[in-house]
């Protein structure tokens, strides 16, 4: 072998181990359950099957999330995708953490207009988006569809609506109209607040900071608010009366999340319904209705109260195959990526350009439960699958579109706003006017 031939073989073998680390991704997620971790680690080995490009899959518990991203961060070490929730999108696009040109430049391959339009706007930033939507929840106000059609009623999609229903079907102790939460020092009562809140068009918080609190179309939330607990049993109130009293049939309408929906079809053993003696029986979800899009008087337009997960694309990604896995997840994989957990991951992209309802399709296919397991779309009408996947279009937060979710969250987790709401409803603040001032003097001091 001549010199220069070993000098460029030499440089050739040198050269190797970088282009092969080159093509290694990073993946942070918080799925870190061992089966869900499994279907992730499963998703990657087809990724690279199809492309030649290896992922590794590494999991992150999600109260640690924020400490390790800032540390990789600093180090120059971040992975080069983050499954990450809707708090850290903005912030960290803001801090650099994100390179939100490559995750534009996802969504534009994917089709923007195949998003969720709501998932979309709260990761929104100029010229683009911070991360890439990949699945979410939204609240869900669950009723009892057969007793309302009975009574001839109108689906309680408006505060209204609930009152009426409330008149009707509120006969207790056999049926109370409501289980509204109560207990104050639970995040459960915080969570359908905010919905309540956001339903009419209130917020904590505007561009600037904290915005103080509208007295007429915040006193309309109170005494709203007033009405259900009135219709609610006396007590200390959580999540766990709410599915309770709800699954004995004894509730006509209940605030939840999506993840009560396998259980009230009899799917899983620690949270059977009662309403027969059948604990795993489906009669409970067959008399089901929910509502994604709530709305009060002042807003016609209604809310959703909505949670979204992320992918972001890191500042230190290698860009282009972090591009093309966020794709893979998000199209060929798709599937499985929402088949990890389909009771709480709506699909956010619900198809493609060509078939527009595709995933959305087939997420009503993926099996759901804990102790048994049946697809959605055979526990629940297609109209009920729609109002489901269609709330994400809708979806809110406090404190996303105006850059102060930060606050939005230290305001919810204060848990001012659950102490004064259940101080006016127990008429230890007698008006509308006292609860609104205390609200704003309190919130005010929140930094």
């Amino acid at each position: 072998m001549t010199p220069a031939k070993i000098a460029v073989t030499a440089i050739l073998a040198a050269s190797l181990p970088t282009l092969a680390m080159a093509q290694d991704l990073r993946f942070w997620t918080t799925e870190e359950q061992p089966d869900r971790l499994a279907k992730q680690q499963a998703m990657a080995s087809e990724f690279e099957a199809a492309t030649g490009v290896s992922v590794e899959v590494i999991p992150i518990t999600e109260k640690d999330l924020g400490a390790r991203a800032t540390a990789a961060f600093a180090a120059g070490d971040l992975p080069d995708v983050i499954y990450h929730p809707l708090q850290y999108a903005l912030p960290w696009a803001e801090s650099g953490l994100l390179d939100t040109e490559a995750a534009t430049d996802a969504i534009n391959d994917l089709g923007s207009g195949t998003f969720a339009a709501g998932a979309l706007s709260m990761a929104a930033v100029d010229g683009g988006w911070a991360s890439v939507p990949v699945d979410g929840w939204t609240q869900l106000v669950v009723y009892r569809k057969d007793k309302f059609d009975e009574m001839g009623l109108v689906a309680p999609s408006t505060y209204a609506a609930v009152m009426a229903a409330l008149e009707k079907l509120h006969n207790p102790p056999d049926m109370y109209g409501f289980v509204a939460p109560t207990k104050v020092d639970e995040n459960f009562m915080s969570q359908v607040l905010e919905h309540v809140f956001l339903a009419n068009g209130v917020s904590p918080v505007d561009g600037n900071g904290f915005a103080p609190l509208d007295e007429a179309t915040t006193g309309e939330v109170l005494d709203f608010y007033k009405a259900i607990a009135a219709a609610s049993p006396p007590g200390e109130l959580y999540w766990k009366q709410s599915r309770e009293l709800y699954f004995a049939g004894k509730a006509a309408m209940i605030i939840w999340s999506p993840f009560i929906l396998d259980e009230l079809a009899g799917l899983r053993d620690s949270a059977p319904p009662t309403i027969n003696d059948d604990p795993q029986s489906r009669e409970l979800a067959s008399l089901t209705g929910v509502i994604t899009n709530f709305a009060g008087p002042s807003n016609a337009s209604g809310a959703a109260y909505a949670d979204v997960r992320y992918f972001g694309i890191t500042s230190d990604a290698d860009t282009d195959p972090a591009i093309d896995f966020v794709k893979y997840s998000m199209d060929e994989g798709y599937p499985q990526t929402l088949g990890i957990a389909p009771e709480g991951k709506f699909p956010v992209r619900k198809g493609t350009a060509d078939d527009p309802s595709k995933f959305a399709d087939i997420w009503a296919t993926l099996p759901v439960g804990v102790d048994r397991k049946a697809p959605l779309g055979n526990l629940y009408p297609q109209e009920m699958i729609d109002e489901i996947v269609g709330g994400l279009d809708v979806g809110q937060r406090w404190g996303v579109r105006e850059g102060q979710l930060a606050l939005a969250s230290k305001i919810n987790n204060s848990q001012a706003i659950n102490r004064i709401v259940r101080q006016y409803i127990d008429g230890e603040i007698a008006t509308v006017a006292e609860a609104v001032a205390a609200l704003n003097a309190e919130l005010a001091a929140i930094q």
